[in-house]
């Protein structure tokens, strides 16, 4: 199959990697050849940490570089492509202006996916003029270890398309969860609610970011806590899916001023270089302040 990948941040070279690896030939869009670079030498350095750790080949690495291309030019981005998977920032109008502009350059019966965490998918179709062949794809990050992937169903999404994109999730050696299209869907409502009581916790004095993260990471099994999982997806993200919660469903999702204060002073996560920790070369080396500048 041939993948096409709109954006190359975080999770669409995650995207792009992941289906490369799985044998798709993949197409990575961006707006400058700069970040299409950065995004392939994201992925670049993923593959050299695989190696490193046992996970990947020689030839594996080779074979999958040699199945992205990088394009800045959307027609020729989306030449042959059987699926397209728009990964841009978690903007309403951005994301419908660009799967608006998409459509119409895919052939038809090209299926269209959006990689939301938490908007909603039935809203994004509304710009489209073919939304039963609209689906939304929520990955997870690290794209490229995390095995869950949730196929949300909106309001016009035809049984076709919920099944080509399961297919396409199998496909890539990840799980597909079926979800109906509600805000915040499954994981990002679960998730968030689990991140927010953490970050409210800091904020309260409770304890310390590492001892909350420890407790859920040794007493319920969680690969990473709460509060690095937020650094790991960006404080400003989190903040933009709380607030779009609060006004859906109600003021538990209300965002903590601890929350709103970092994002302010720039304190995004592990993307800025502190978060609630400070990190170093993509890890954790200390908490930001005494318990968060709480």
């Amino acid at each position: 199959m041939r993948v096409t990948v709109l954006g190359a941040g975080t999770m669409g070279h995650g995207i792009t990697q992941v289906s490369a690896m799985a044998g798709h030939d993949v197409t990575l869009r961006d707006v400058d050849d700069e970040q299409i670079e950065n995004g392939i030498d994201s992925i670049r350095s993923n593959l050299d940490g695989g190696i490193e750790r046992g996970k990947v080949t020689e030839t594996e690495r080779r074979e999958t570089l040699d199945r992205i291309t990088g394009e800045t030019d959307l027609n020729a981005a989306v030449e042959g492509a059987e699926l397209l998977v728009e990964a841009v920032p978690e903007k309403v109008d951005l994301k419908k202006s660009v799967l608006s502009e998409a459509e119409a350059a895919v052939d038809e019966g090209v299926v269209l996916a959006t990689n939301t965490s938490s908007l909603s998918v039935t809203e994004l179709a509304s710009a489209l003029e073919h939304p039963e062949r609209f689906v939304g794809l929520h990955f997870f990050n690290p794209v490229h270890i995390m095995s869950l992937v949730e196929t949300v169903v909106a309001e016009r999404t035809s049984d076709r398309t919920r099944e080509f994109a399961e297919d396409y999730v199998a496909s890539i050696d990840k799980t597909p969860v079926v979800v109906r299209d509600t805000p915040g869907f499954a994981s990002s409502r679960l998730g968030v609610a689990l991140g927010v009581e953490a970050i409210r916790m800091v904020e309260e004095g409770v304890a310390s970011p590492e001892d909350i993260d420890a407790a859920m990471e040794l007493g319920y099994n969680h690969p990473v806590g709460p509060l690095e999982l937020t650094d790991m997806v960006g404080l400003d993200v989190r903040l933009d899916i709380l607030e779009y919660l609060r006004e859906e469903l109600g003021e538990r999702f209300k965002p903590p001023q601890l929350l709103k204060r970092k994002v302010r002073a720039g304190k995004t996560g592990q993307k800025s270089g502190e978060g609630f920790y400070v990190w170093e070369d993509g890890e954790a080396v200390a908490t930001s302040g005494e318990w968060g500048d709480r």
